[in-house]
């Protein structure tokens, strides 16, 4: 760490902390405003059904009901968060898709009231053959769930790079294996909620959302709006991991109901909704294919993958793309064939769960990879770092990698954790295993209006120098980046963070931002706010220039002092040259955009996966299984990251603490479970396994040097790639402490205790047939 920096590279608080933890933080819910009606959507009790007819009459007569919508009262127009597949409607139209698609809505004076109007609405449905598999949808003669996408291909990615056949054909050794992921989603502790008021010609939303500026857009475009005539809030978030990225049906019926009632419309899920509302993780099928020589050095690798997308698209193109872009980032190899069906299925649809679509496959690879090494006696950790990628180079799908530590990080986690003691030496049912993952620092490319920068910026100081103002388009969904730009500003400004203040997330009031996906504001976002605080000080230095008769070129300013570089005694205060600037010049503002720079190849999906930088990690972790239940006791794990230069480093261990929590769930516990009609049956907290503060293993986590030239101070993400290596680690640990593999996620205890029994009754059969030969002999 550069010791020369005042503000960032240490662990101030968080600018929120405080009405946080004293319970004055408000949350979309908590709001109330005169008049406010609360309103419900009525939702599909079937998974595929044709709509015949629906009567609200009985409904709208309810005292109390001020609307009751259905898709005759909205607009028509398609809508979803990806531009190649508007797929979805306020309200269905002809049929409903999955158990709790969207059908009507009803805005009262109360929730007894609103709930009690839902039963009086009277729908008749034809019920229609659905397909919940994936495999099975894509089957000729299978249940179109979309007239216009054949065999419920949603998305098809066909990429080959090099010569894949011709490496197979050359190689010491080609292993195929096949893994299954599951459906898991991201339970943020606070449901959706949204409030709409529609006053005049303007729609005012106030959101739990992980991006105003998107939902700014999409809402304005449903309705026929001007961007400016949409204002888009967003209030304290309780978490969001992906799942509040895009504009939900709460926005759009509640935007409806507050315009035909003229008063503030408060809609929410329940916790069951959100389940088939949040956009969680896809399942998906993979099998891997790799060749090596008799190193172990990788020649090709054949990702071949299917995806249960649900009925809608979502964010599913790049969850697709994620899938496999992802998969070339952390070996050093020249071939690489990547296929993908995304298949519409009648589940509700997936998008965007923190690592957007690349757990799952880095789990089937790295625990592939192991495979392999043992096929070819080598030590797995010894494998990776003969394949680590090396910084400066570029991957077979053409992204460019320029700072690049992972072989530090193995070799970090492999002294930290005692690897070389351990493997093949722990006691019989006590294993280690080791995995590797990398994420990107944003997307280099938006979802919607390219002509739009990525992130943009305003520092306004106050007129007494006193204080000075953030206004980001950034989006504090609890991870810290309201805390992490303040630092970055007054680092820039060689100004206080403790006088910072910070006006984020309101598109009326703050600069356009794509907000908290891809793990893209501490760069992208980093980025604009540094040049906004540069602008400050130059401008600041200009004037102290004139106070102090000195050249500008020959003043600095740090911690709230502007100073002479060669005379230290000559000092002027931040504040009192702020002060004459505004009594001279007016308002001392600076400005910030960013851009990403052109990424990428020419192939079709190529900007997918691009990013100005990617983030690397290595994980260990050491399991012990009992034989007799087959209960999985992670005993510790030890986690070693490149992520540049840590800005604040109380939170990144804290988004490392939270990454693993969510990559253990999934790997051991979490799975959604539908009945044989598509029907939700764990929708809760209390079915829905989620581990706890006691299932929390010894953590230690250790970061290695690293520096990012593509960016402010040379940072990088850390909280969507810290959740990347965990499902493979703790596959790979599981199997060297029984010696067997679970190919399927979860790897619950009961699919450890099954494989653990298999094996025995395989054991003993061998012996057994031994024993036979022995006696014939």
């Amino acid at each position: 760490m550069n010791e020369n920096y005042s503000v960032i590279g240490k662990s101030v608080p968080k600018m929120d902390g405080r009405v946080k933890v004293t319970g004055q933080a408000k949350y979309t819910g908590d709001l109330k405003f005169p008049n406010m009606l609360v309103g419900k959507i009525l939702t599909s009790p079937h998974a595929h059904a044709r709509i015949i007819s629906i009567d609200t009459s009985k409904a709208e007569k309810l005292p109390g009901v001020k609307a009751v919508i259905t898709h005759r009262d909205v607009p028509s127009l398609k809508y979803g968060i990806s531009p190649a597949r508007w797929d979805e409607n306020i309200f269905c139209i002809d049929k409903v898709r999955f158990v709790g698609d969207k059908v009507a809505a009803v805005a009262a004076l109360d929730e007894e009231t609103v709930y009690r109007a839902l039963k009086l609405i009277r729908v008749e449905y034809e019920v229609l053959p659905a397909v919940f598999d994936p495999v099975e949808a894509i089957r000729e003669g299978a249940p179109r769930i979309h007239d216009e996408y054949p065999m419920n291909i949603n998305t098809e990615i066909h990429q080959n790079f090099g010569d894949v056949e011709k490496a197979f054909a050359e190689a010491h050794h080609v292993r195929t294996d096949l893994f299954m992921g599951q459906r898991t989603y991201q339970c943020p502790i606070e449901p959706h909620s949204a409030i709409s008021i529609w006053e005049g010609g303007k729609l005012t939303v106030y959101s739990s959302t992980q991006s105003p500026h998107y939902h700014q857009y999409y809402i304005a475009r449903e309705f026929g709006l001007k961007m400016g005539d949409v204002r888009v809030i967003k209030t304290f978030v309780g978490g969001g991991f992906g799942g509040k990225l895009e504009p939900t049906g709460l926005e759009f019926a509640g935007a409806a109901l507050s315009r035909i009632t003229g008063r503030p419309v408060k809609m929410f899920y329940d916790r069951h909704e959100m389940f088939a509302h949040n956009r969680g993780r896809h399942r998906q099928i993979m099998e891997v294919t790799t060749g090596v020589d008799k190193n172990g050095k990788i020649l090709g690798l054949h990702a071949n993958f299917i995806m249960d997308g649900g009925a809608y698209t979502s964010l599913g193109i790049a969850s697709a793309y994620y899938a496999g872009a992802m998969l070339t980032l952390t070996y050093d190899f020249e071939n690489y064939k990547f296929d993908m069906i995304r298949a519409y299925t009648n589940l509700p649809a997936c998008g965007a769960q923190r690592g957007h679509g690349a757990p799952q496959p880095r789990y089937a690879l790295e625990a592939h990879l192991d495979m392999v090494a043992r096929d070819l006696g080598i030590d797995p950790l010894e494998l990776r770092l003969r394949n680590a990628r090396q910084p400066n180079t570029i991957t077979p799908n053409e992204f460019k990698v320029n700072s690049c530590e992972l072989t530090a990080c193995i070799e970090k986690a492999r002294e930290l954790s005692g690897w070389k003691q351990k493997k093949g030496n722990l006691p019989s049912g006590r294993g280690i295993g080791l995995a590797v993952g990398s994420f990107v620092s944003g997307a280099g490319y938006p979802i919607y209006r390219t002509n739009l920068p990525q992130a943009a910026a305003i520092i306004k100081v106050h007129e007494d120098g006193s204080a000075a103002t953030l206004y980001t388009g950034a989006t504090d969904i609890g991870q810290g980046s309201d805390t992490v730009l303040c630092q970055m500003a007054a680092e820039a400004m060689g100004y206080f963070y403790e006088n910072m203040k910070i006006v984020s997330a309101d598109t009326e009031t703050t600069p356009h931002d794509f907000g908290a996906y891809a793990s893209r504001q501490t760069l992208m976002s980093g980025s604009a706010v540094k040049q906004a605080g540069e602008e400050v000080k130059q401008q600041l230095l200009e004037m102290a220039g004139e106070m102090m008769e000195l050249p500008p070129g020959e003043l600095d300013c740090r911690e709230g002092i502007v100073f002479s570089k060669y005379s230290p005694e000559a000092t002027r205060t931040f504040a009192e040259v702020a002060r004459e600037f505004f009594v001279q010049k007016g308002p001392l503002v600076g400005r910030g955009s960013y851009t990403p720079p052109k990424l990428g190849g020419k192939f079709k999906g190529a900007p997918v996966g691009t990013s100005p930088a990617y983030s690397f990690a290595a994980q260990i972790s050491e399991v012990e299984i009992d034989g007799e239940t087959g209960q999985i006791d992670v005993k510790e794990v030890w986690d070693v990251h490149d992520c540049g230069m840590v800005i604040n480093p109380a939170l990144l261990r804290g988004q490392v603490h939270g990454a693993l929590f969510m990559g253990m769930g999934e790997s051991v516990w979490e799975e959604v479970v539908f009945d044989k009609n598509g029907r939700i049956l764990n929708g809760n907290l209390g079915e829905y396994r989620m581990p706890t503060a006691v299932d929390m293993p010894k953590i230690t986590s250790e970061l290695v040097e690293s520096y990012e030239p593509a960016a402010p101070w040379g940072v990088k993400e850390v909280g969507e790639g810290a959740t990347i290596p965990t499902m493979g680690c703790f596959s790979n640990a599981i199997y060297d402490a029984m010696g067997v593999r679970v190919y399927s996620l979860p790897l619950s205890y009961e699919k450890v205790w099954r494989a653990l029994k298999e094996k025995k009754e395989m054991e003993s059969g061998l012996k057994s047939a031994a024993g036979r030969i022995y006696d014939k002999c």
